[in-house]
């Protein structure tokens, strides 16, 4: 829907950016994109027609949220395996890139990381897998139901389980055998999923129930289980009780390595130091060009181990956003 009210200034040219710098990675858009300007931009990603922006405009890369109050995510760490009890409770509003950041942070930040090891490292995972995770929240920012002002993602986990639900119902015919047994891909909110598909967020249309379900097989935990009541779908993910937020109990890579800290999060931390450093920053310095093995490899298991923390945590997509080491992240980097 056509938003006359809003602005291109009303946007996030970074995040815009961002979103074109994954879709040249991935090779779904062409090396010259990064050179056009931002109308170009939007044009191509069918957020501007005849100098208007839509509505998906400010879903994705939207900076203010007054009039957009359904750019919502809640994110509660329940005790136990009811809602009797908060841990933690958070309601965040963002766009669709800050809020998938803000999700995979709190999962890395309530969820116990485990390990094996292979050759000379030890490779850390998650209760329930990262891919599996994002997948899932991916299509619930993707697939929701956004004309609805109070409606919102949210995000539970459990001592037993992690639930994801977004307001919405699958498609017209769409049931949950169809869902599991395989389908093609009918986007609710096809510009929305575009663009998702195109900065490289959606790998693939019509996979993301298999990614999930073959996650979850590859690491021994149940399937994830898919629900709908007309109002709302939600995907639970069950895993073996007692595991969620305990510290991980690793065993030493190499020799001096911290006996708690996976190497990629030690590669953090001794790149920071007493800085505090910008994304690109710490990615040039460690030797890294992918963002997204960054991100899921080494910043967000650092900050869900609270050893690093960022200046804005309200706002992960902040321009001047950058990151530091806690007080628990400098006393183990003065071990070092």
């Amino acid at each position: 829907m056509i938003n006359s009210d809003l602005k291109i200034s009303d946007l996030d040219e970074q995040a815009i950016m961002g979103a074109v710098r994954g879709g040249i990675r991935s090779g779904r858009l062409p090396e010259t994109t990064i050179r056009e300007d931002i109308s170009t931009i939007l044009e191509k990603f069918n957020l501007l027609h005849e100098g208007k922006l839509n509505n998906a405009a400010a879903v994705l890369f939207g900076r203010n949220f007054y009039y957009y109050p359904q750019c919502l995510l809640r994110l509660a760490r329940f005790k136990g395996t009811t809602k009797d009890e908060f841990i933690d409770n958070q309601r965040v509003n963002g766009n669709i890139y800050n809020l998938l950041d803000v999700a995979m942070a709190f999962f890395f930040k309530h969820l116990s990381l485990s390990g094996k090891i292979e050759g000379l490292y030890r490779e850390e995972e998650l209760s329930i897998p990262y891919k599996a995770l994002r997948e899932s929240c991916i299509n619930a920012f993707c697939h929701r139901a956004y004309h609805r002002p109070g409606s919102s993602v949210g995000i539970a986990i459990y001592d037993d389980r992690v639930e994801i639900e977004n307001s919405g119902t699958f498609p017209l015919d769409m049931t949950i055998d169809k869902l599991l047994s395989g389908h093609n891909s009918e986007p609710q909110n096809l510009i929305i999923a575009n663009v998702l598909y195109k900065s490289e967020v959606l790998e693939s249309w019509g996979r993301g129930i298999g990614l999930m379900i073959n996650e979850c097989r590859r690491v021994g935990i149940p399937e994830p289980e898919f629900h709908t009541d007309g109002n709302a779908v939600w995907v639970v993910f069950h895993y073996i009780q007692n595991t969620v937020g305990q510290n991980p109990t690793v065993t030493p890579q190499l020799p001096h390595s911290n006996p708690t800290v996976p190497p990629q999060v030690e590669k953090v931390l001794t790149t920071i130091g007493s800085k505090i450093l910008a994304t690109k920053e710490m990615m040039e310095l460690i030797g890294l060009k992918d963002k997204s093995n960054f991100l899921e490899n080494y910043l967000y298991p650092a900050i869900g181990l609270d050893l690093v923390e960022p200046l804005y945590p309200e706002n992960p997509k902040h321009p001047r956003q950058k990151y530091r080491l806690t007080e628990k992240g400098k006393g183990l980097f003065k071990q070092q």
